[in-house]
């Protein structure tokens, strides 16, 4: 009879996802972030003394998130329901809360595992959140957003955020080479091999996601028994099984934003090869070129400004280019307008100054136009001092006005624009230190 149970158990094992069958079933399985999850922290604290708290789990796919919420059920002999944020609405919620009082009546506490959670909307939101405060329930969310701009305040404060990492390409070998030397959940029985190279290759692709690595691994296997009489695993059926690598790319989460932000601060840093390094990451990924040269105009008014007044034609005409020629031809001009606003005289002196500008305006309000600067028209705008006393710049000599005032009276005297010595700035530079000489001179 127990030998039945135990072949039962062992096909119900086989008939499972192999990403399912290897998920960790204690503490000392789970593989990666040892920065939240060392013997040390508190979160394996935690899950060692069974101690429930409400917690956002942040991460990309695949690097254990919801491993751990079961893992802390486990630990702490707690019941575990599970909702996905896109499907479920307040009414699953409730009824979540229900079972919940159910078995805190029992004497067993309740962990709801949020899927997903940046879905959530605010009402959803609200509607669990006095069942975490009052401890009916302990709240666990999953998310590959970042919380601070997906979930309500009220949320955020009861929960502590712990932020998992991607893993790397190594840690993806290992979780694959223990698949393999699994004789209960993996391959180990059916003695398969893997070359170094396709693991090294289906570590890469995995792009640090161990779901992925794991589903890849096991359609290598299905692959292999269908296709040769081999045991091993090489290139050749990596290569089979992954055809055109699609990679990593999200145009709507944090990722897309990294990879745009390092674009960026790669040109600001006047480095060419990197900046055109993550334009191609992008262009890979499958990103709109048309975004991507629309910050590059952005680029060229804030981080080079009038240092190079140049970059903002050159990265004009790239877009343009682009549109005309389309993809592939038309990427090339954007290329070339990024590697320029990379080797470009740097200056945010425009960029500051405009903010500088704009915080004076909403600080002072709408402050009157002196006299002399307004315009007269009429005879009646004449009599009452309109444009008295103002000097035509073009009719003085050197066709400027010394000492004349521009500012409101209240605001008399201020600089916002301070030019760098770099680039034509330096002549700009020039010119306004020669102009406020002839101001000392009157």
């Amino acid at each position: 009879m127990m030998q039945e149970q135990d072949l039962f158990q062992q096909e119900k094992i086989e008939l499972m996802p192999l990403a399912a069958r290897m998920r960790p079933t204690n503490i000392d399985d789970f593989f990666g972030q040892q920065h939240i999850f060392a013997p040390d922290k508190p979160l394996y604290q935690a899950l060692k003394q069974g101690r429930l708290h409400s917690m956002i789990l942040w991460g990309p796919p695949g690097t254990g998130k919801t491993t751990l919420a079961k893992l802390l059920a486990q630990s702490a002999n707690a019941h575990i329901e599970f909702l996905s944020a896109v499907l479920a609405g307040v009414k699953e919620v409730r009824m979540v809360v229900d079972k919940a009082k159910a078995y805190q009546a029992q004497g067993t506490p309740t962990i709801l595992f949020v899927d997903e959670v940046h879905r959530f909307n605010k009402a959803q939101q609200d509607a669990f959140l006095p069942y975490v405060e009052d401890g009916t329930l302990t709240f666990i969310g999953a998310t590959t957003e970042n919380p601070s701009f997906a979930l309500n305040n009220a949320l955020l404060s009861r929960a502590r955020v712990y932020v998992l990492n991607r893993l790397s390409a190594e840690q993806i070998n290992t979780i694959l080479q223990k698949a393999l030397q699994d004789t209960v959940h993996g391959y180990g029985k059916e003695n398969i091999k893997a070359s170094n190279e396709f693991l090294s290759i289906l570590a890469n692709y995995a792009n640090g996601d161990a779901r992925n690595a794991l589903n890849l691994l096991e359609v290598a296997v299905e692959f292999l028994k269908a296709q040769t009489d081999s045991k091993e695993l090489n290139k050749a059926i990596a290569n089979q099984i992954l055809g055109e690598q699609i990679k990593h790319f999200d145009n709507k989460g944090e990722y897309f934003y990294d990879l745009i932000s390092a674009l960026h601060k790669s040109v600001r840093g006047s480095d060419p090869d990197a900046a055109l390094y993550w334009f191609c990451r992008m262009i890979d990924g499958g990103c709109d070129p048309l975004y991507i040269a629309r910050r590059v105009l952005r680029m060229a008014s804030e981080d080079i400004g009038n240092a190079d007044p140049r970059a903002l034609t050159i990265a004009l005409d790239a877009w343009e280019t682009y549109e005309r020629l389309g993809s592939p031809e038309g990427e090339l001009a954007i290329a070339q307008a990024i590697i320029y606003m990379a080797v470009a005289a740097k200056s945010n002196a425009v960029y500051t100054a405009y903010g500088q500008a704009t915080q004076a305006v909403k600080q002072n309000g709408n402050l009157e136009v002196p006299l002399h600067l307004r315009n007269a028209p009429t005879k009646l705008m004449k009599q009452l001092g309109y444009a008295k006393q103002y000097r035509y710049a073009h009719d003085e000599p050197d066709g400027y006005v010394p000492n004349e005032q521009y500012f409101p009276d209240e605001l008399q005297g201020q600089t916002y624009y301070h030019p760098v010595p770099r680039g034509m700035e330096q002549q700009i530079k020039e010119k306004l230190a020669w102009l406020k000489a002839l101001d000392k001179k009157q």
